[in-house]
């Protein structure tokens, strides 16, 4: 079942906030020079537009959850404009009520907040509330009943905000009450680059616009368009987008790349990002079984797309856990009609894409590396406990010493430099704390990258050298959220470590 509805989704916030969205439209290139969403851009590469500054000090902390039920937790991504104000998702209460902080990049002084009535989706770890940036600078964040709220300048504390509504503002407040019950977006917010803004939503209840669980897209005049899950992959036993799983777009900006699953298996699709027509899937497969590979709500695993329009995901293996419980990176061409190399390492991870220049000593041709999470976790299958990241070649392959499957050569590898006591065993005697990440910043101007590790600390990946040659303690360590890092446009690396967002730098 399709839906395509045009609404104009502008709500009691004030109409005239519209036409500054609409009207005032910097340049792309200015506007990436923040950060603007999850993965940096909408194709997820995590490739920082400035170099980062030393990690040397803490400039300014604040905290990022006041009611933290402990368990896991995926925090928003920190998001920051071209004038250095950073956007922080704060978790007030236990069961997550958010509001959004905005801070001076330069000091932490808070310029304003605003609160969103967004409500989460039931959940197993705590999911994330993704608001995102446009390239017009408005502020976009998840708001109760499928709604978003949009604030006209993200640096401004006195900006006008909207609501806007995919399926129409009128039909939203005719039945507000029975909207706010059943329906509830369920991933990040990802914008083009002319501020057209993708997200998934879960239904649970019947509504009057006879809402299913889907895919949206509300374009910069407020008009939106939705189509369900089982219509975008042709399959009537699909019947959810995954929680976390961030669309993200070609990089012609003509498609748009997302997950859809039955609560456990599913597909790959694209979509038109115009229309949200169906274009491509690919049901998504263990590469060693053959079989349907896990979807979990558990993951942040979002699809990341190359420079050269590959298309990237990551997934749990089946049966469970033949791989350590490490997954599978899938790789597809941008039809996603071809099934190209898996990465080794596909949990709650999403992947970087950075060109192979910065990583001095590569002698391969590929001209974009990758870099993920690659851990082996202790106790389970043959884990050894010796958790890594890695820098991944994508077109050149290697034996898989765990399952024998031929997958992504490793270029560089990293374990975590402190030892995990309590996972320390005969089967592991080398056992180290894992790195705290599912979508890492790469610092393509100092050849490196920023990684956070459940030690407590975030380091410099130094590919030149392959050392972790810089560091900064944030906290005693353990108990860290799986976050990402990201960089500011006056080069501050952002962490979040035990529930405290850290700017730090020189």
């Amino acid at each position: 079942m399709k839906r395509v509805l045009s609404f104009a989704c502008i709500g009691v916030f004030g109409a005239a906030a519209a036409a500054v969205l609409v009207s005032a439209a910097p340049g792309g290139s200015l506007w990436l020079h923040g950060w603007p969403g999850y993965g940096y851009n909408a194709q997820h590469s995590a490739k920082a537009p400035t170099g980062s500054q030393p990690l040397v000090n803490i400039h300014w902390q604040t905290p990022v959850d006041l009611a933290s039920p402990g368990g896991g937790i995926h925090y928003g991504c920190p998001l920051v404009t071209p004038r250095n104000h950073v956007l922080v998702t704060v978790k007030t209460t236990s069961v997550g009520a958010f509001r959004i902080d905005c801070r001076k990049g330069s000091d932490g002084t808070l310029l304003y907040s605003q609160t969103t009535d967004y409500v989460l989706p039931q959940w197993g770890w705590v999911p994330s509330c993704g608001s995102t940036l446009t390239p017009q600078y408005a502020l976009a964040t998840p708001a109760i009943g499928g709604t978003l709220l949009l604030r006209s300048s993200a640096d401004s504390p006195t900006s006008p905000v909207v609501r806007q509504c995919f399926f129409g503002i009128a039909n939203y407040n005719a039945a507000q009450a029975t909207y706010n019950a059943n329906v509830k977006i369920c991933t990040p917010i990802t914008s083009d680059g002319r501020g057209n803004l993708f997200f998934g939503f879960l239904v649970s209840g019947s509504t009057p616009a006879g809402l299913v669980s889907g895919i949206a897209r509300v374009n910069p005049h407020g008009v939106g368009t939705w189509i369900s899950a089982a219509a975008a992959a042709a399959d009537p036993g699909m019947t959810q987008i995954p929680l976390n799983c961030a669309p993200a777009l070609s990089n012609d900006g003509q498609v748009v790349y997302i997950g859809v699953s039955n609560g456990g298996s599913g597909y790959l699709v694209g979509l038109s990002a115009g229309t949200l027509s169906p274009l491509y899937k690919v049901r998504l497969k263990d590469p060693t079984s053959g079989a349907d590979a896990w979807i979990t709500d558990y993951s942040t695993a979002s699809p990341t797309v190359g420079p050269d329009g590959e298309v990237y995901f990551g997934v749990l293996e089946n049966p469970f856990p033949n791989n350590n419980d490490r997954g599978w990176l899938t790789h597809f061409n941008s039809t996603l009609t071809v099934t190209l190399t898996p990465g080794a390492f596909g949990w709650d991870d999403t992947a970087s894409t950075f060109p192979s220049s910065a990583v001095p000593q590569y002698a391969g041709s590929s001209p974009y590396l990758l870099l993920t999470k690659y851990n082996n976790y202790a106790n389970i299958g043959t884990g050894n406990g010796v958790n890594k990241v890695a820098v991944l070649d994508p077109h050149a392959t290697q034996t898989d010493p765990i399952t024998g499957a031929t997958i992504m050569k490793e270029i560089l590898v990293k374990a975590g430099p402190t030892p995990d006591p309590g996972n320390i065993g005969p089967n592991s005697p080398n056992a180290v704390r894992e790195w705290c990440i599912n979508t890492a910043a790469v610092d393509v101007a100092n050849k490196s990258a920023l990684v956070n590790n459940e030690d407590g600390k975030v380091y410099r990946w130094d590919f030149a050298t392959n050392t972790l040659n810089q560091v900064v303690t944030l906290t005693g360590g353990v108990g860290e959220a799986y976050t990402p890092t990201c960089v500011g446009p006056d080069g501050t690396v952002y962490a979040i470590n035990n529930a405290i967002l850290f700017a730090v730098g020189q």
